[in-house]
């Protein structure tokens, strides 16, 4: 097996993954990702003991133990170019022996649940609702570096998705990848259903105009009207595609779970985005400790 060198995976003095500072033994094979480090705290509260708490830079990972489940949480912060990182260093924690630096010969599967806010781009899909992502479609370009195939669902879908909205022009070629089954179907009642664009930055990427003209200013409008058969664009965010896209490749069980705090066709935003999110953690802990 192929030695893998210090420039490409780099371990730090107490044998911990560079930018997530943790050891192997200290990452639980379920995983909570959230954006903000300050709402890793806002998750392991609920844990009945902590085992671990590390942080580097805005990746703070806590790992314990909720009822017999054994979670970690760790903060991504904003954007696919930190999922590119956290992504591949929990897959090395888990499928790289960090003595030999050689890909294990039996290779382990990890469940990842992204907990996050969102703006909705459909009318009845309200402020304060919550959505769980049938399929993560990216605008970001990240899976675009990594050799990757679409199965002929996923062609047809992106292919529509190109023809109707045209976004392929002018920004990066689009991806998509579907979430995890075995998590899915733990996350239906109570929660919308739909394809989650992720976008490469908050404002212009997400169609917002503050002094800067938009090359394109009907962006929500055409995200909105798509449709594919029964599929249509629930929501976008900055995360959603990066996660399913590099967990499909490296064989890991991923999905998605949004607050809705936005609803961009209806200009509103949530009161109250703090409880809704705090009861999408309480929801999230409770079903995971279903299976």
């Amino acid at each position: 097996m192929q030695r893998i060198a210090e420039s490409e995976l780099i371990i730090n003095d107490r044998g911990a993954v560079y930018h997530l500072d943790t050891r192997p033994e200290e990452l639980a094979g379920t995983i909570i990702t959230v954006g903000d480090p300050d709402r890793v705290s806002a998750v392991s509260k609920y844990f009945d003991r902590i085992e671990h708490k590390n942080q580097h830079r805005e990746f703070v990972t806590h790992t314990g133990y909720s009822g017999k489940k054994r979670i970690s949480v760790v903060s991504t912060g904003i954007g696919t170019d930190n999922i590119d990182i956290v992504l591949n260093e929990l897959d090395a924690l888990v499928n790289i022996d960090f003595t030999t630096r050689t890909i294990k010969p039996a290779l382990t599967n990890l469940q990842i649940i992204r907990v996050g806010t969102s703006g909705a781009l459909q009318k009845d899909i309200p402020v304060d609702s919550y959505v769980a992502s049938t399929h993560g479609l990216g605008i970001d370009n990240l899976l675009n570096f990594y050799r990757t195939e679409h199965n002929d669902e996923d062609k047809q879908l992106l292919h529509s998705f190109i023809t109707q909205t045209q976004l392929n022009n002018s920004f990066a070629q689009p991806y998509i990848s579907g979430a995890g089954s075995a998590l899915l179907k733990h996350f239906v009642s109570g929660f919308h259903h739909g394809i989650t664009v992720t976008c490469p930055g908050f404002y212009g990427p997400q169609g917002r105009i503050l002094r800067l003209g938009l090359s394109n200013p009907g962006l929500v409008d055409s995200l909105t009207s798509f449709s594919f058969g029964q599929h249509r664009i629930s929501n976008f965010e900055m995360e959603t595609a990066g996660i399913y896209g590099l967990g499909k490749l490296l064989g890991h069980q991923c999905l998605s779970l949004s607050a809705i705090v936005a609803n961009r066709v209806e200009k509103q935003f949530s009161k109250d985005a703090g409880a809704s999110m705090e009861q999408l953690i309480k929801t999230t802990l409770e079903r995971m400790g279903e299976w």
